[in-house]
């Protein structure tokens, strides 16, 4: 018996509980409470725990919602990348930091096991092969260094995803990484070889 489609008012209450979710996650760590989520979500608590009866069950959907955002924002470069296999991969990267999804994995990765959960090693590992296809693309293409390797990209992804400490505020601090992400990108574009005339 299929599932009774999600009623909007319940889809949209979910999509704004993941979010808020993942970016305080993000901020805070994977303790953050509960009902402070809820607070951002704009959702009542009792509408955050009808959905996810605790933590693990909130947690575990953040994780997997992040890669499975971050999967279809690399099939969509994909899907562009005919012209220019570079620019796909920068447009994977970008659209990966506004989705956060660099920064609140690595803040899961203590609580929520990604291998061996089924569920999250089949979409991890979905993930993984086709953002690792922009990068080889790239690189085959005489776009990319040759000894950039796809755990350089991901990991320096990481790196500029995460929030700063200090004071200040979330904006502020996500200025920063875009600024940083786009100082990475124009590094490995000018350090790759150029492209040989026909």
């Amino acid at each position: 018996m299929e599932p009774k489609p999600m009623r909007a008012d319940a889809r949209r209450n979910l999509e704004q509980i993941l979010l808020a979710a993942r970016d305080m996650i993000a901020e805070r760590g994977p303790d953050v409470p509960l009902d402070d989520i809820a607070r951002r979500a704009g959702v009542g608590s009792a509408t955050l725990y009808r959905r996810f009866p605790d933590r693990d069950a909130l947690l575990h959907a953040v994780a997997l919602d992040a890669l499975d955002k971050t999967t279809a924002a690399a099939a969509a470069a994909t899907a562009a990348a005919e012209s220019d296999p570079f620019e796909a991969l920068a447009r994977y990267l970008r659209q990966a930091l506004e989705l956060r999804v660099s920064a609140v994995l690595p803040a899961l990765i203590d609580v929520v096991d990604l291998r061996a959960d089924p569920q999250l090693s089949s979409a991890r590992e979905e993930s993984a092969t086709s953002v690792r296809r922009l990068v080889d693309d790239a690189r085959a293409c005489g776009a990319l260094p040759e000894d950039v390797t796809f755990m350089d990209v991901v990991t320096m992804l990481v790196r500029i995803a995460r929030p700063l400490p200090g004071s200040l505020d979330a904006g502020e601090k996500h200025a920063f990484a875009r600024r940083h992400l786009e100082l990475f990108i124009r590094g490995l574009r000018a350090t790759a070889r150029p492209q040989r005339p026909e």
